[in-house]
This record gives C-alpha cells, sequence and structure tokens, in this order.
C-alpha cells in the first residue's frame, strides 16, 4: 500500500463522498439484515399456528383465524418487499457517493500526470516511448480507480457487514455460526488464486492483442509497399501466426474462467450444506428453530459475495498498487529544464552564443563543440550544413529544449535560464524539420499557436507561406480536416502550413528548422521572397543544408561535426572557395539540371 499513500491526497479532498458513502454502505447492510430476521419471525409463525389452524378443520373459527394468520404473513412479505426497494435506494446512493468519488478523483489524477508531462524536457520523451506514456495516463489510471471505487466500496461492504452480522449469529447460535462461516475462507482464498490466473492470462493477451493491432495497423499503413513487392500471402501468413497466438491466449484464459463460478457455487453449496445440518441438530435439541435455520441461510448467502469480493478486491489493490507505482516514477520526473530569475519581458531578439558545447544526455551524441556566434534584434543568421552537423540542435538549444552546462546563451544580453519558460517560448516563432499537424482544419493548425488571432492574419500568414492558393482550391478552404499528422496534405503544403503556423503569431524571434526541404524551387523562391518582408523587424534563424535557402541572411554559419568552419555572409563565403562553395556549386549544378525539386 505504500506507493497508494499518493492518493490519501484526494481522499482527503473528497472525504464527504466518502463519509457519506460509508453511512450509506452500514444503512443498505441494515437493510439486508431485517429481512432474514423478518423470514424467520414468518417462519416460526406459520410453523407455531399451522397445528392449531388444523386443529379448528370444520369449524366456524378457521376462517377467522386464517384471515389473521395470512394478514401477518402478508405484514411480513410486505416489509420484506419494502427493505428490498429501501436497501435499492441506499446502494444508489453508495454508488452515488464512492464510484462518483473513484471517477472525480480519476478525472483529477488524469489532469495532474498530463500537467506533469507538458512540464516535462524534450529529454523525457527521447526516453519514453509513446505508448507507455499513453499506458500510465489511461491504464494505470483505470486501475487506480478500480481501486478507489469498487474495491474501498466492497471493502466497506465487507468489513460493516461483518461487523454487524457476526455479532447477531453468534448471539442466535455460536455453533451454527462456525458451521456457516467455515467455508468462506476456503471461497475467498479459491477466488483470490483464480483471480489472479485470470489477470496473468489477461496480460498476455493484452499482449498478444497489441502485436496484433501494431502488426495490422503496419500492414494497412504500408499496404502500397506490400502490394508493390508482392507480399501479401506472406504478410497473410504472419497475420495468420499473430492471430493463433491471441486464439491460444484467450482459450487458456476461458479454462481459467470457467473455475470461477462453479468454484463459488461449490463452496456456497457446502456451507448450506453444513448450516443445514448443523441447524437441524440444534432444532432436535430444541435450542433453535426452523425460522433460525431458514434466517442462517440467508446470512451464509449475504456473506458469500463480500467474501468472495475479498479475494477480487484483493487482487485489485495489488494491480492498483503496480500501476500507482508505474505513475509515481513519472509524477516523481522533475523537470531540468527551470527559470532561475523568471524574467517576463518583450525581448527585442538579440541571440548570443558563447562557447557553447552540447551533449544529448539521453544518447551522449556531442551534438556542438565550443560554437560561438552573435546575432543582433532584426538581423539574420543562416546556419548551413549536412545532416548530424548540429544545426537543429542550435534550435533547441534557442527555445531551451535542452540546457548546455559548457558555455553560455544570452537573448538580450540576458542568460536565457533566467527567463520566464512561457514568456521566452511565446515570443518565438519555430517551424520544426519534422513537420507535425493536428488533426483538425487547416485553419486551426494555422492559430495553434495564438488564441484568436482572428482570420485576416491567418489568412496573411498562408499568403506569406505560399500555401494560400492550395488551401482555397480545397472544397472546405481553410475548414479542410488534415487528418491524423497532416496525412491528406503533401509534404510540401505541410511544410507551408508549419510556416505560416509560425508567423502568424509576429514572433520576435523566428527559427526554420531544414522548412523548405519538401518544397520546390519555385516554391522555394516564392516563400523566401514573402519571408524578406516577414523577416523585417525580427532576429531570423534559419537552418538548412541547402545554401539557396541561406542568401537572404545577413550572416552565414558552416557547420560540420558540431564545429564552425566557416562564417561570414554569402558573397565573402564564395570567395573563400571552401566548403561553403562547394555545396553552393553542387546545388546550382543540380538545380540546372531540374533535378532539384
Amino acid at each position: 500500500m505504500k506507493e497508494l499513500k499518493y492518493l490519501n491526497k484526494y481522499l482527503l479532498k473528497y472525504k464527504w463522498h466518502l463519509v457519506l458513502g460509508t453511512v450509506f454502505v452500514i444503512i443498505s447492510n441494515l437493510f439486508q439484515i431485517i429481512p432474514a430476521q423478518l423470514v424467520r419471525s414468518s417462519l416460526d409463525l406459520v410453523v407455531d399456528n399451522i397445528l392449531l389452524y388444523q386443529a379448528l378443520d370444520n369449524l366456524s373459527a378457521q376462517e377467522k383465524f386464517f384471515s389473521v394468520f395470512a394478514g401477518g404473513i402478508l405484514l411480513y412479505a410486505g416489509l420484506i418487499v419494502l427493505m428490498a426497494f429501501l436497501r435499492g435506494v441506499f446502494l444508489y446512493f453508495v454508488r452515488q457517493t464512492i464510484i462518483v468519488m473513484s471517477r472525480l478523483v480519476e478525472y483529477d489524477l488524469k489532469n495532474e500526470i498530463y500537467d506533469h508531462y507538458q512540464s516535462l524536457p524534450l529529454s523525457f520523451y527521447r526516453r519514453n516511448n509513446t505508448g507507455d506514456l499513453m499506458n500510465r495516463i489511461s491504464e494505470d489510471v483505470g486501475r487506480v480507480r478500480m481501486y478507489l471505487g469498487p474495491a474501498i466500496m466492497y471493502g466497506l461492504q465487507l468489513v460493516t457487514l461483518f461487523v454487524m452480522l457476526i455479532p447477531i449469529m453468534f448471539d442466535k447460535s455460536p455453533t451454527l455460526t462456525w458451521y456457516a462461516l467455515a467455508p468462506l475462507p476456503i471461497l475467498s482464498i479459491s477466488i483470490f488464486w483464480v483471480n489472479n490466473k485470470i489477470e496473468r492470462r489477461s496480460e498476455q493477451i493484452q499482449k498478444h492483442q497489441s502485436k496484433l493491432s501494431t502488426f495490422v495497423q503496419e500492414a494497412f499503413s504500408g499496404i502500397r509497399v506490400l502490394k508493390s513487392f508482392n507480399r501479401e500471402s506472406e504478410s497473410m501468413k504472419n497475420f495468420a501466426v499473430e492471430s493463433d497466438n491471441y486464439r491460444k491466449e484467450s482459450l487458456k484464459l476461458t479454462k481459467v474462467q470457467s473455475m470461477f463460478y462453479p468454484l463459488i457455487m461449490g463452496l456456497i453449496g457446502v456451507s448450506t450444506l453444513l448450516t443445514v445440518y448443523a441447524g437441524s441438530t440444534e432444532v432436535l435439541n430444541g435450542t433453535l428453530t426452523f425460522g433460525n435455520i431458514a434466517e442462517f441461510i440467508i446470512y451464509v448467502n449475504l456473506l458469500t459475495w463480500p467474501v468472495t469480493s475479498l479475494g477480487w478486491t484483493s487482487s485489485l489493490v495489488q494491480r492498483a498498487e503496480a500501476s500507482q507505482k508505474r505513475i509515481n516514477e513519472f509524477l516523481k520526473t522533475e523537470t531540468n529544464i527551470v527559470s532561475e530569475k523568471n524574467i517576463s519581458k518583450e525581448i527585442e531578439g538579440k541571440i548570443e552564443f558563447k562557447n557553447v558545447s552540447f551533449t544529448y544526455p539521453d544518447t551522449g551524441i556531442k551534438a556542438l563543440k565550443n560554437i560561438s556566434f552573435e546575432v543582433k534584434p532584426g538581423e539574420s543568421l543562416a546556419i548551413i550544413g549536412t545532416t548530424g552537423s548540429g544545426k537543429s540542435t542550435v534550435s533547441n538549444l534557442i527555445s531551451r529544449m535542452y540546457d548546455v552546462r559548457d558555455g553560455e546563451i544570452l537573448i538580450d544580453n540576458v542568460p536565457i535560464q533566467d527567463y520566464h519558460l512561457q514568456n521566452l517560448r511565446a515570443q518565438i516563432g519555430y517551424v520544426p524539420q519534422d513537420v507535425f499537424l493536428f488533426s483538425d482544419s487547416i485553419y486551426n493548425n494555422i492559430r495553434f499557436g495564438m488564441h484568436d488571432p482572428g482570420d485576416k492574419k491567418v489568412y496573411q500568414a498562408a499568403q506569406d507561406a505560399d500555401v494560400y492558393e492550395n488551401i482555397i482550391s480545397f472544397p472546405q478552404s481553410f475548414e479542410t480536416r488534415v487528418g491524423e499528422r497532416g496525412i491528406t496534405l503533401s509534404g510540401g503544403q505541410k511544410q507551408r502550413v508549419s510556416i505560416a503556423r509560425a508567423i502568424v503569431r509576429e514572433p520576435k524571434i523566428l527559427m526554420l528548422d531544414d522548412a523548405l526541404s519538401a518544397v520546390d524551387t519555385k516554391t522555394e523562391n516564392n516563400i523566401l521572397n514573402n519571408l524578406k518582408r516577414i523577416m523585417q523587424g525580427r532576429t531570423t534563424i534559419i537552418i538548412s543544408h541547402r545554401v539557396s535557402s541561406a542568401k537572404l541572411a545577413n550572416k552565414i554559419i558552416v557547420l560540420v561535426d558540431g564545429q564552425v568552419i566557416e562564417s561570414g555572409t554569402h558573397d565573402f563565403l564564395l570567395e573563400q572557395n571552401g566548403l561553403y562553395r562547394e555545396l553552393f556549386d553542387k546545388q546550382s549544378a543540380t538545380e540546372d539540371l531540374g533535378v532539384e525539386g
């Protein structure tokens, strides 16, 4: 239960739900116990008066006696029905308090986890896969809710019922009570054992289900490749193997589940037989009545489900603790991207790197080696280099996805760590190399970075990104939904929508990370011409492996293996006949051949 202590703050928050739920459980148990006593009294009434009724045979008093006798039985029957109705009402109240409490805690816990996820650095997401993150906020929280709801509810029912009922049973007959209760511990242990086997088999089924789903998803996503290489038959064979594994695990689970109800009914039957046997002996001895036997049989049935649920709830608690431990691992993970002085102000856009070296903490790859440069407010810098040279790392550091340990990064002569993180990022427009669009309308994707920029700004941003004509050509124009990850758009269209999303914010710092790699030369020139106007008055970082994208920049640096090997203007670097000139000549030749784009 150590890990589940984390939930105590939520139980305290919703303490009145728990308190009222406990009161309602006690009242509902009371309306369970009273009917058994009414049954005892009604049976004793019948047994005690049946001989007298028969003795009055053929007498006029027999009919009058019967009406009184029948009236008493009907009264007992009416009271039993009333007790059942009242128990149902209070069971409803139990669920409206305890189960509702579990749903409220589930809601709060999911929000807490999601909010914490948002605060964690990029390195956290590199270390953990998306499926695991989703499982902890869905499957694990769901298991925790089962502890907070059903486990607590049935646990309270068991405890309160035992406290209320066992003294009554012992008061009536200790011997009969021991006989009635004897099989119940065996029942609880057996259910616990069977339930654990069911859980283990269920987890195996989930694993096979996950593998089967992943296989099908990949097959359908890559159907074009499958058909191109004529591998449909092999894919079908692999699917049959995975499906057969799932079938075998499902049959194993069915075999275990088939033991569940026979085991319960068998042990209940044994308990009932023992109660009848011991009760009959007591009746013959004259210490109990027939009504007492019926009463005890009802008591045994009342205790059966709570005792049965003890094994089930124990399993729920075990699962909840394991899930909460997984949740706590992430909740205890703290971000190392914190603000030291929480400076919030409008920045001008000066960026300065001083002897910055950076190694990715999750992989150990050294991306930057002692680089220095300066970009004045309103100026532009192009960073050119081949794949793996460290270009994208620069943009990650400026937006504080990571922090440097060696060297210093200054924004407006203030260390970047001193800025309030959200305030800084709100003034940066970023177009990532790997474009991600949400499964929403194009309009909402462009306005994503702002609460309500207005139609005019959204349309202007689309025009500046040279995607406006494409958008209005769609049947639903800006309300066109782009599908998962923007699948309905081409690579170039996705990049341009991403550019529009960055510039609609009118950021002080604009970073384009290989943002034009998926567009042709003509579109690139159109966007670059628009960027001349967009870049005015804001600091711009253009990261690219294409020299054509660097022409607009006031200054260019060339990165190789995380080091600056050349820097200067476009014309200056061409005169140096270095790597920049070599890249320029190669790419110019490619464009002349009409290959690029």
